[in-house]
């Protein structure tokens, strides 16, 4: 199925998606930079298994040899898994990595933009990008800031997370979130959900309690003309980290990025990758969880949206 020249649906979620099944979206960028190998395989493999235990059918989205690929096959996964030097494609990037031939896997925005042309409406990810704090190097605070936020802004696509990444500056992405009339919407919680912690301690614009009812504020939304909508499920109090430690951390993390001059795109997954050292891998595990949590609630609301619950 393509329902752009470009865009190549694979077999089952188009026929679902003809069907009016559930179809749950699931990024690439995870896979081929948020997780070291086989960990990024083992959770790319279970987020998927979680979406088809719960009723829907799992796309995981990737520029894929040229072809902007919605559903990648299983070995298309390990093979993406197991790649070294595998592009990383923003909504900006897209165009690049079509008109060179090349596979990318899609961060946030891009996963965002491509699932909404092949018409699925609700997207599973770790945690979205947002606004990075003021390095001791002067860049402004409002420097440096995500596609993903932006992508929300223009793309109705709701977008299960465990809120924004813990590095980020947490306060100035839910203001830019507010500037652009994205909902933030809290699953379960009054309080902003930080990634690897619980809790952030703000607020969130509403609360809902089932995907029933995220369903429901889903349907208003978008009839009323509305984009994106981050849903945000906090990581569970047992698998959240302890957050003195997790700031003690991060703190070093970022002390390593401002000595190497690391900004821009590459700066996440530097800080990422330095707290997976630093806390002995406790984060690479929180990941993996509230991954597999965030595609199983995702799948419940895309059963919802399709009237089945």
């Amino acid at each position: 199925m393509s329902i752009t020249p470009l865009l190549d649906v694979r077999p089952e979620p188009a026929a679902a998606l003809r069907t009016g099944r559930p179809v749950v979206a699931l990024e690439s960028t995870l896979i081929a930079h948020g997780l070291p190998w086989p960990l990024n395989l083992e959770t790319a493999r279970g987020a998927e298994a979680v979406v088809r235990k719960e009723g829907a059918v799992p796309a995981t989205i990737a520029v894929w040899r040229g072809r902007p690929t919605v559903g990648l096959n299983d070995a298309e996964l390990e093979e993406l898994a197991a790649a070294q030097n595998v592009r990383k494609a923003s909504r900006r990037d897209l165009a690049a990595a079509v008109a060179q031939g090349a596979t990318a896997a899609t961060t946030v925005a891009a996963t965002m933009a491509l699932a909404h042309l092949a018409g699925v409406r609700v997207f599973a990810t770790g945690g979205i990008g947002g606004v990075h704090p003021r390095g001791r190097r002067g860049r402004a605070a409002t420097s440096d800031v995500s596609a993903d936020l932006t992508e929300l802004a223009r793309t109705p696509v709701a977008v299960v997370c465990a809120g924004a990444k813990s590095i980020l500056d947490l306060a100035a992405t839910l203001e830019v979130l507010e500037t652009n009339g994205v909902p933030v919407i809290g699953y379960g919680t009054d309080d902003f959900p930080a990634f690897y912690l619980h809790s952030s301690g703000l607020p969130v614009s509403a609360r809902i309690d089932s995907p029933a009812e995220a369903a429901a504020l889903l349907s208003a939304h978008w009839a009323l003309g509305g984009a994106g909508v981050v849903l945000a499920q906090p990581i569970s109090k047992e698998e959240s980290l302890d957050a003195a430690s997790l700031a003690k951390h991060l703190a070093r993390a970022k002390q390593l990025a401002e000595d190497a001059d690391v900004h821009g795109g590459a700066r996440t997954p530097f800080l990422l990758a330095r707290l997976a050292d630093l806390t002995q891998g406790a984060t690479l595990q929180a990941n993996r969880a509230l991954v597999l949590a965030n595609a199983r609630l995702a799948s419940r609301v895309a059963v919802a949206l399709a009237g089945g619950a």
